[in-house]
């Protein structure tokens, strides 16, 4: 488990975000449509993720840091972690979107 700034995230947070696509995807998230874009620097240590719910204004925004490979820092953009949290561990991209992302 890795321990960040605002406490402990559970295993399943960076599997979640990792299998999020670089980039533009659309997908599922708590029985809506959504879209969001990530980008990842270079060397992985920083993310950072903006997502639109398409039918709505609910939006999720954070950035993701890999400090070291015991320490994570999650900076949500005005929202609570567990929004952050909860988006990340519930979002599923449509399959289109992770075919290109193999492509890649």
């Amino acid at each position: 488990m890795m321990t960040g700034e605002h406490g402990d995230f559970g295993a399943g947070f960076e599997p979640s975000l990792d299998r999020i696509p670089a980039g533009y995807s659309e997908g599922d998230f708590d029985g809506r449509r959504w879209k969001a874009t990530v980008k990842r620097s270079a060397d992985g240590r920083r993310v950072w993720l903006f997502a639109e719910e398409m039918a709505g204004g609910d939006i999720v925004s954070f950035n993701f840091y890999r400090l070291s490979q015991q320490k994570t820092a999650l900076k949500p953009c005005e929202m609570s972690t567990s929004k952050v949290m909860a988006f990340v561990l519930g979002y599923q991209p449509d399959e289109a979107f992770l075919s290109v992302r193999a492509d890649d």
